[in-house]
């Protein structure tokens, strides 16, 4: 577990030096033009969409550990191509090498943990993963930002050439790792038919409606951040773009901070009604949006309520990490955990390939609207979670108090019974 949480965090890093810079590096360094770069970052999301529905078949008949190493060394070519490219035909197929290879370790990762740990150890694994993931990120950003140099292109190469060698370290580091072997690998799912696994997947209400609130989830979120609220941001509260860069540092180290502090708190409750929590929490980070942009007070106090915004955003999610990731793996048939993997991730890719489409426009035109419609999405997730606690059962819903409740029932000793008189 410790190494793949340490490849996690340096692939993590290597992401965070290049992807906050590719927009500016196509269009600006290549002189490729706005449309190429819009085009590059379509076809980084699109490439995603695309692999996605074949990985959690290979991962389950494979193994995930092949499946991660292969993809860390096709994000490794494509981080690569993509500093040498010089063209519109080889930047974009080096952005639909890397976006496919980052695509698939995500779930290849994620069944990886779910190998390497029990139920009860399930949720604190998932959230040191969000944890590193986003500390990597965050660091990979601030350092990449010191090296980048518009006017030097050498210096975007050497980005992608860091970001090209974390992902083979990641590679290297997991070669190592002797994954525990599940019993059911190779197997076929739903009784031995090769065609049954997306049937029984779409079968089972349970994971259906945790994809639906997976999509919510993450519409009302993530597809918000560099779309919709930065353009109602600027736009209506007339927040300054710098401001932007501190509301996104504010998120980071709320969750930074807050992850280890959280996790009592969620690991001793409901998965659904931690949820169901995050989705109130959010309702009042949309109300400090609406009030920066629509509250008429000082420009230091809108700055203030929308950097409020992301810091609240930032709590949720880090009661979200430690609650969604090992529900997927607890719903999963055990001949079935990358299928379900990159079912939710597939989710979330479509979620946050609308969520901008959306949330831009409304958010740099309709105001009011686009507030009201992002508080009854959050409104919407708290009910959607309350509804799926009704199909759980008691050990997916409430790890915790089940595990406790079995070391009762195997522990409790018999009382001695006293000979009659």
């Amino acid at each position: 577990m410790r190494r793949i949480q340490a490849g996690n965090v340096l692939s993590a890093f290597g992401l965070g030096f290049t992807v906050p810079y590719l927009y500016v590096y196509v269009a600006q360094v290549r002189d490729l033009g706005a449309g190429t770069a819009g085009a590059v970052l379509a076809v980084f999301a699109m490439a995603a969409l695309v692999v996605l529905p074949f990985t959690g078949r290979a991962i389950d008949r494979r193994g995930p550990l092949p499946v991660l190493v292969g993809a860390a060394l096709l994000a490794s070519v494509g981080a690569l191509g993509m500093g040498l490219a010089s063209s519109v035909v080889t930047v974009v197929g080096a952005a639909a090498l890397l976006g496919a290879g980052t695509a698939v370790m995500q779930p290849a990762l994620a069944t990886m943990i779910v190998w390497c740990s029990s139920p009860e150890t399930r949720t604190r694994a998932f959230a040191m993963q969000f944890f590193l993931q986003n500390l990597g990120l965050g660091i990979g950003g601030l350092i990449g930002g010191q090296l980048v140099d518009e006017s030097r292109p050498d210096s975007f190469l050497l980005l992608f050439s860091i970001e090209a060698v974390m992902f083979l370290v990641l590679a290297g580091i997991a070669a190592t790792v002797r994954v525990p072997r599940s019993p059911a690998l190779g197997q076929a799912p739903s009784g031995g038919k090769a065609g049954g696994g997306l049937r029984a997947l779409l079968g089972h209400r349970a994971m259906v409606q945790l994809c639906v609130l997976g999509f919510v989830l993450f519409f009302a979120c993530y597809g918000q951040f560099e779309s919709g609220l930065a353009a109602y941001g600027t736009e209506a509260a007339g927040i300054d773009p710098s401001a932007l860069g501190m509301a996104l540092a504010a998120n980071t180290a709320v969750i930074v901070v807050a992850q280890f502090l959280v996790l009592r708190f969620v690991e001793r409750r409901r998965r659904t009604r931690v949820i169901a929590w995050v989705g109130l929490i959010w309702t009042v980070a949309w109300l400090f949006a609406g009030y920066a942009g629509l509250g008429h007070g000082s420009q230091a106090m809108a700055t203030a309520a929308f950097i409020a915004t992301y810091g609240l955003f930032g709590l949720g999610e880090a009661m979200l990490s430690p609650t969604v990731a090992p529900l997927v793996a607890d719903l999963a048939p055990e001949s079935m955990v990358g299928q379900y993997n990159s079912a939710f991730a597939l989710v979330k890719q479509l979620a946050l390939a609308v969520g901008p489409a959306v949330g831009g426009p409304m958010g740099a035109a309709l105001h009011g609207p686009y507030i009201v419609t992002f508080v009854l999405f959050s409104l919407g997730i708290s009910l959607l979670a309350v509804r799926l606690g009704r199909r759980l059962t008691p050990a997916q819903d409430h790890p915790y108090l089940a595990a406790a409740t079995r070391v009762v029932a195997r522990h409790e000793p018999e009382r001695a019974v006293e000979p009659a008189a």
